[in-house]
């Protein structure tokens, strides 16, 4: 019988979906999706929506708490939604995203292949390098820093993420502070009035440089050298001050024009001993320390020696590729933005002339481009994948068969793409080794895992 809408269910939450809900099932068998709770949850369920085979409920009561409950410490963090996992103790979130990555392998991919456990991150708490604040008004009319409800663009204000680290918080406060003084106006979308859309910051893990990036609806920002004093003066690691210009009515949050008030428009940092510069439109991970543990299993399953050709598809700033080139012959990389590839060869210039001697990258469509080196003759020994959420393209897997490397390693951020292609590349005469799941982003749904696949011989 189908569940209706506003029904009330009493229900046991047996696991976490991919997206985080809790998944329940009726009397009957239909699966019901419940955001914001736990795997061992009796709670009181109301249904919102039917779907036929599958239903979406929200928590109207909790009846018995799961022992993996923990008390949430952040007050926006149910209307912000950034923390969708924040109720959950870390252990039960790590074997929550193990079962969701061994769930794809098995139901996506068919696959029976050995998912590890989940590595955890460093830093619970505090490991975001990045931060885009969007700049609203609080219930004063004054401006604050916050976040945007799920799928509204209604500010929640934040002053302090717990994601953040704390100087990336105090920093957004700070400015808000200075714009309320000088009577800066934040942007608003509905009036298409006021200045300032949003704070734009980076911090690098290693170096401690903060890059701030104000972006605003124009190129006049008044009181500037005011406020690059006040800054510099209060938070001395500030390496560079910049102003995005964004005039368009639109979603995206930095626009194609930025001004530097001071220093020289980027920060410094390292990943993996990679030398690398940071400025506003750079692709990077967000936390730096579990970047380098996945980079680092990535290095273990590549088996690279002196002789090898590594070849890095979806390469972005060559990080992946340069932390493993000491271990190699020569690396090519291949990229599709770019900036990406001009940062990739700077980046391998800073490490040195044998590096930048065999390392190569060039810029082109990851399938497009290794159809063209398979075609060339190209054979690596390696080849190093780390494609978008949307995973590779048949082109790119085609190209990767045509060039028979010895192993595919594979760094995915979405465990669905990467099942979907590992069992094509299976049908191909390779075999999936193993997986690890590595969390880079905790109190979130999301988990990124690495793949090592062989070729049968």
């Amino acid at each position: 019988m189908p569940l209706q809408k506003n029904q009330l269910l009493t229900l046991r939450i047996e696991r976490l979906s991919s997206d985080g809900s809790g998944v329940a099932h009726s009397a009957d068998g239909e699966a019901v999706f419940v955001p914001n709770t736990a795997p061992g949850d009796e709670a009181r369920i109301k249904i919102v929506k039917d779907c036929g085979r599958y239903a979406f409920g929200i928590l109207d009561q909790l009846l018995t708490p799961s022992p993996d409950r923990v008390e949430v410490d952040c007050p926006a963090a149910g209307p912000c939604g950034g923390c969708s996992l924040r109720h959950l103790s870390y252990k039960a979130e790590l074997q929550a995203k193990h079962e969701n990555v061994a769930d794809a392998f098995r139901r996506i991919g068919g696959l029976d292949v050995p998912v590890l456990p989940t590595v955890p991150s460093p830093e619970v708490d505090r490991y975001r390098n990045k931060v885009q604040f969007p700049v609203g008004r609080d219930k004063n009319g004054q401006p604050c820093i916050g976040f945007y409800a799920g799928r509204t663009h209604r500010i929640v204000p934040c002053p302090d993420c717990k994601l953040q680290p704390g100087v990336l918080n105090e920093i957004g406060n700070a400015l808000c502070a200075f714009f309320a003084a000088h009577g800066i106006q934040p942007y608003d979308e509905e009036s298409g009035k006021g200045l300032v859309r949003h704070i734009f910051l980076r911090r690098g893990a290693h170096s401690g440089q903060i890059m701030v990036c104000l972006v605003c609806t124009r190129a006049k920002l008044p009181h500037s050298e005011e406020l690059v004093a006040q800054l510099r003066e209060q938070f001395p690691a500030i390496a560079t001050i910049l102003l995005n210009v964004n005039a368009k009515n639109t979603n995206v949050i930095l626009g194609s024009e930025t001004h530097p008030l001071y220093g020289p428009g980027y920060l410094e940092d390292t990943l993996c001993g990679v030398p690398v510069r940071l400025g506003p439109l750079s692709f990077y991970q967000v936390n730096t320390l579990a970047a380098e543990q996945l980079y680092g299993i990535a290095a273990q399953y590549a088996q690279l020696t002196p002789d090898d050709l590594l070849l890095d598809l979806y390469c972005g700033m060559g990080t992946i590729g340069l932390s493993m080139v000491d271990h190699c012959r020569e690396l090519v990389g291949v990229e599709i933005v770019p900036e990406a590839i001009e940062s990739a060869k700077a980046n391998a210039a800073r490490m040195g002339d044998a590096i930048a001697t065999k390392s190569r990258f060039f810029c082109a469509d990851a399938g497009a481009a290794a159809t063209r080196l398979a075609a060339e003759g190209l054979r690596p020994d390696v080849i190093v994948l780390d494609p978008p959420r949307k995973g590779c393209d048949e082109a790119t897997l085609s190209a990767v068969v045509k060039m028979n490397p010895q192993r595919v390693v594979y760094v995915s951020c979405n465990p669905a793409t990467a099942a979907r292609d590992a069992k094509w590349l299976e049908t191909q005469g390779y075999r999936t080794e193993k997986v690890q799941p590595v969390d880079l982003f905790p109190r979130t749904r999301h988990c990124e895992c690495v793949l090592l696949m062989s070729k049968v011989q």
